[in-house]
């Protein structure tokens, strides 16, 4: 049995990105096939891989983007989506020094983060649409458009994996489809 079907595995991978006073709901294997963040900081530099803070630093935009399936872990708290990779892969990160941003687009940044941990927790508040639409095998497959743009396209499958590591995939995964499906959010 692969690791990543593990379901304390996936919790220790999912807690890294929950928010203080939230707890993990629900969580499962799945498949992240696209994801298009961008993501402003203010008065912080970027050394080597790691945004770092900085009074009167920059106001720096990241754009990461992946368009290849990936394995993920896909959590839900009271108030947010969490996605998080199974393992490490490569995206595309852009830069932009001098991003045109509307008031108050920009966090400002308290302590230094990895660019890998950008797009990983999103408010369940801020999505705009959430298209759910059935695929192969029992898959089920979600369009997620933030209100900011943000875009996700996810995978939640069927089954958690062989092995018998993920015994809660299946009532995990109606719980993620019922919070994306009745948060004020369309969907087919």
């Amino acid at each position: 049995m692969s690791s990543i079907f593990d379901e304390k595995t996936m919790i220790q991978y999912l807690e890294r990105s929950i928010p203080d006073g939230e707890a993990l709901a629900a969580g499962i294997h799945g498949i992240g096939i696209t994801s298009q963040i961008k993501q402003a900081f203010k008065n912080c530099v970027l050394i080597g891989e790691q945004l770092i803070p900085k009074e009167n630093g920059a106001v720096l935009e990241v754009s990461k983007e992946k368009y290849a399936k990936c394995d993920v872990y896909i959590g839900i708290t009271q108030n947010y989506l969490i996605v998080s990779e199974c393992e490490l892969y490569k995206h595309c990160y852009e830069f932009n020094e001098h991003p045109e941003l509307r008031e108050g687009e920009a966090k400002e940044l308290c302590t230094a983060i990895s660019i890998q941990d950008i797009g990983t927790c999103f408010p369940l508040a801020d999505i705009q649409t959430c298209i759910i639409k059935k695929g192969w095998m029992g898959s089920v497959n979600c369009s997620i458009t933030m209100k900011n743009g943000n875009f996700l396209k996810l995978l939640l499958p069927k089954l958690g994996g062989v092995g018998g590591g993920m015994p809660h995939h299946a009532e995990y995964r109606e719980a993620i489809l019922a919070r994306l499906s009745g948060c004020g959010i369309s969907g087919k």
